[in-house]
């Protein structure tokens, strides 16, 4: 694999490598010398080059796994943004969202914790199951998605879909009759004050628990959504700075936050503040978050009657953000191409006039003097006039429809991917609903049976194996692997759509190994 110089006498060799491991390419090349007994000792120079460097990320196996979700999207051009780093943190706790159940997530921690506890044993073996290799290779992954799981079903108070009452619920009654059986609980008298952690127990046997936690679920999954795609812009400012696209900065970054905070942003700040603002006592003037979406979408203003507005000036702030809103697609849209068409156009007048300057003081030259000026004159121009990569001539007409293309992906699709976050509500009430289900069929029934007391060990024996066997593969696999897909899904589309390319490619290093085996391989 290396060119041979004849005169130097010597083998060459073009070859990429990551900068922080140049000292150590040179000790191994300084100890092969000494260990061959060669008196030529090898170099390693820096060249330039044009080529687009390859793609190197440092990993650990902490990080790789997340590493290997990162690039199966597409590995990232050379010095872009790395969504990793962030991904650890953010992809397992949007699974544990949809995934919250604090039982289960037990069972997904210690399955997780038994692989990183064994795993040089395991290694060791070197098993050929494809199944299992794939959760081996991604045991640190499954781990953070059961700790974050054990969180989030405390949050939601839900571990195998029952409740737990620790503090003591915030629900009083004082008294109940003999021939009571339905009881409604009013928030202004038989209230004392919110659970100190999570839901409060209670809601686990009331009628209306799925139309409460509804609503808390989809506000939340909203926040949660917007808050994420927000940050995926932020995180394209540093993708501009290092680039030097400073003109990306002014005409895609700021209108780009400034539509998504004037909008979805102002909309989570209303679901906020109403859950701050009201409570029993004058729960019947707070507002619907949809219909102030509606109407600022409108134009209009709807006042419950006999209300006070939700905040002072609340017509007018919303008036003003639906009209930003308006402006920043027209910005987006078309102050980028006017830019780069005004920047064309001064290029080629001064490419003009130094044409026309050079032109007039030709009789000062010889020939030859003459056609190397002109041939500097074109070299100029062919290498640096053009906007595109390796002096490509700026075309409006692609420019402009580019240009489309991103606006109406970002306008439309920030509507859409606040949507697409919805599915955090929609399968943490799946998870909830199967658990429940599984729970009053099956264990709830052999609990149930008193006639069976004479047996009742011997059925529940039984009864618990048939609820745990459907319990790891229906709520633990099959949910779990759903909410992994979809989760995965968020990172692809909704976040990293925001700033990530993907358009590199990976940097793989010279290892004998990996010939050998690839040789192998083609063999058999």
């Amino acid at each position: 694999m290396f060119n041979l110089d004849v005169t130097q006498k010597c083998l060459i060799a073009e070859c990429w490598c990551a900068l922080e491991d140049l000292d150590r390419i040179h000790t191994a090349l300084r100890r092969g010398t000494e260990r061959s007994g060669s008196s030529v000792p090898s170099i390693l120079n820096k060249m330039e080059t044009r080529e687009v460097p390859p793609t190197f990320n440092r990993t650990n196996k902490f990080t790789r796994g997340f590493q290997n979700i990162i690039n199966a999207y597409g590995v990232g051009t050379y010095r872009e943004v790395n969504p990793a780093p962030y991904t650890i943190i953010t992809f397992p706790f949007l699974f544990a969202v949809m995934f919250g159940d604090a039982g289960h997530g037990l069972l997904m921690t210690l399955f997780a914790l038994w692989m990183v506890l064994k795993e040089k044993g395991i290694i060791a073996q070197k098993s050929k199951n494809e199944i299992f290799n794939t959760f081996f290779n991604g045991r640190y992954i499954i781990l953070l998605m059961g700790l974050f799981s054990i969180y989030t079903g405390l949050i939601y108070n839900d571990i195998f879909s029952k409740s737990i009452n620790i503090f003591g619920s915030g629900w009083r009654v004082n008294k109940i009759g003999p021939y009571e059986k339905d009881i409604t609980l009013d928030p202004v008298h038989n209230f004392t004050g919110p659970y100190p952690f999570g839901v409060d127990p209670i809601w686990q046997v009331s009628e209306n628990k799925i139309v409460y936690l509804n609503s808390y679920k989809m506000k939340l999954s909203v926040i949660l959504g917007v808050g994420q795609m927000l940050f995926g812009v932020i995180l394209s400012l540093w993708n501009h700075r290092y680039f030097n696209n400073h003109l990306n900065i002014i005409c895609e970054f700021i209108p780009q936050v400034i539509f998504l905070m004037s909008l979805f942003g102002y909309m989570d700040l209303l679901i906020i503040a109403k859950w701050l603002k009201y409570d029993g006592s004058d729960s019947g003037c707070a507002p619907s978050i949809l219909t102030a979406v509606i109407n600022l979408c409108m134009f209009s203003f709807t006042k419950i009657p006999n209300c006070p507005n939700f905040y002072m000036g609340q017509e007018f702030v919303q008036k003003v953000l639906m009209i930003l809103v308006i402006i920043c697609i027209p910005w987006m849209l078309c102050l980028k191409p006017y830019i780069l068409v005004k920047q064309e156009d001064r290029k080629k007048f001064l490419m003009r006039a130094a044409q026309t300057h050079h032109s007039n003081q030709k009789d000062e030259f010889s020939g030859d003097q003459v056609n190397d000026v002109a041939i500097a004159i074109d070299g100029g121009h062919s290498m640096g006039g053009g906007h595109g990569e390796h002096g490509e001539e700026f075309d409006l007409m692609n420019t402009c429809i580019h240009q489309a293309i991103e606006t109406i992906e970002y306008c439309l699709g920030s509507i859409s991917h606040t949507a697409s976050y919805l599915r955090l509500w929609a399968l943490s009430l799946a998870h909830a609903e199967l658990s429940e289900v599984l729970w009053s069929m099956v264990m709830k029934i052999g609990l149930q049976k008193r006639e069976w007391w004479f047996a009742g060990g011997f059925v529940m024996y039984f009864i618990f194996a048939f609820w745990a066997v459907l319990t790891v593969g229906i709520l633990l696999i099959m949910e779990g692997l759903s909410a992994f897909l979809h989760a995965l899904r968020l990172h692809w589309v909704e976040f990293q759509s925001k700033f990530y390319k993907g358009a590199g490619y990976i940097f793989q290093p010279f290892s004998f190994e990996i010939i050998l085996d690839e040789a192998a391989a083609e063999e058999s």
